[in-house]
Formats: structure tokens, C-alpha cells, sequence
């Protein structure tokens, strides 16, 4: 699975452009979010679909964001996170 290329994250752009508002986060790539020093979030691309992985609590956890449920259940996880590490 390779990270999400620019035409990819053109199908994702409502989603980058809810997570650009979100307090902390920093897109310091294409996709790619920092939160403080340490990567947040980032994308992949593959056969069977889009996803997004998100550290939580210092793990890694992917998330299918291929649809409009799965990038809702995706920023509902980022808040999440957002709300637990202030």
C-alpha cells in the first residue's frame, strides 16, 4: 500500500480541508498532518480503496475513508484523539 499521490487526495479534498481546521494540526505535506513534532495523519492508496492512518495514543490505526461514512468515522476518531491528548 503506497501513500496517496496527489490525484488521490484530489478525491479527498473535503476531508483535507475539514482536517486543515482542525486546532493542532499542520499539514506540512500533501495530506500529511504533524501534530506538535510527531506525524498525526497521512493517506494511502490501494486497489481496494483510500485510507487514512491516524496515531492514537502512539499506535498507529488505519481507517477506510474510500466512502462518505468511512471519512466522517475518520475525523470522528481525529477529534477523538485531539480532545484525549490536550
Amino acid at each position: 500500500m503506497k501513500h496517496a499521490g496527489e490525484t488521490a487526495l484530489a478525491g479527498l479534498a473535503a476531508l483535507l480541508a475539514v482536517l486543515r481546521t482542525r486546532p493542532g494540526l499542520v499539514e506540512r505535506k500533501l495530506g500529511v498532518f504533524y501534530r506538535k513534532s510527531q506525524a498525526f495523519a497521512h493517506f494511502h492508496e490501494d486497489r481496494a480503496g483510500m485510507f487514512g492512518d491516524l496515531r492514537e495514543g502512539g499506535q498507529w490505526r488505519r481507517l477506510d475513508v474510500t466512502t462518505s461514512a468511512g471519512q466522517q468515522a475518520f475525523l470522528a476518531a481525529v477529534d477523538k484523539e485531539i480532545e484525549a491528548r490536550k
